[in-house]
């Protein structure tokens, strides 16, 4: 399916298939910690501030629409860390597991790298050993295990840290 599938930067119109997808994602699984969906509204908002930051918000597309997304921010605010950045990626379901999100990091780790950021982290519920398998696949190392720092589905939620040095 990656050789079909076009990583370009997000569009205003691609906006409402990143909606669709973090909405899923956000209902189904531990993926995102957070019970509340967002609104088209809010997306544009936090796609128009990634935009503002230079910073990448990268769309996974074929003929069927917006088959995933991947975005990077600060990792924290402090002027010390602004060379490490925490990102994120969502596949949308049914698209899982045939090299989109590999495509969509791959490119997302070329982008921070042009930036010069020297380290990207990612959060991962540590019950989710695919995401950790995935992480690890393109170079992420397990760094830290954050225990019951997470509360969703009524159960508490330990969150692995992986870092990978650009």
């Amino acid at each position: 399916m990656a050789e079909a599938v076009q990583v370009r930067e997000a569009r205003e119109g691609d906006l409402e298939g990143l909606v669709a997808i973090y909405n899923d994602v956000l209902a189904t699984s531990t993926a995102i910690f957070s019970h509340v969906p967002v609104t088209l509204a809010e997306r544009t908002q936090w796609w128009r501030a990634r935009a503002s930051q230079g910073y990448p918000v990268l769309v996974a597309r074929d003929a069927r629409g917006v088959l995933g997304y991947a975005s990077f921010g600060d990792f924290r605010a402090w002027p010390g860390y602004r060379f490490t950045v925490e990102h994120s990626v969502h596949v949308r379901l049914g698209c899982r597991g045939r090299g989109v999100g590999t495509v969509l990091l791959t490119e997302l780790l070329a982008r921070a790298a042009a930036l010069g950021k020297h380290v990207m982290i990612g959060g991962v519920d540590a019950d989710n050993a695919a995401s950790i398998r995935f992480h690890e696949r393109l170079g992420f190392e397990q760094v830290a295990r954050l225990r019951e720092v997470g509360y969703k589905f009524e159960r508490w939620l330990d969150l692995v840290l992986l870092q990978r040095r650009l």
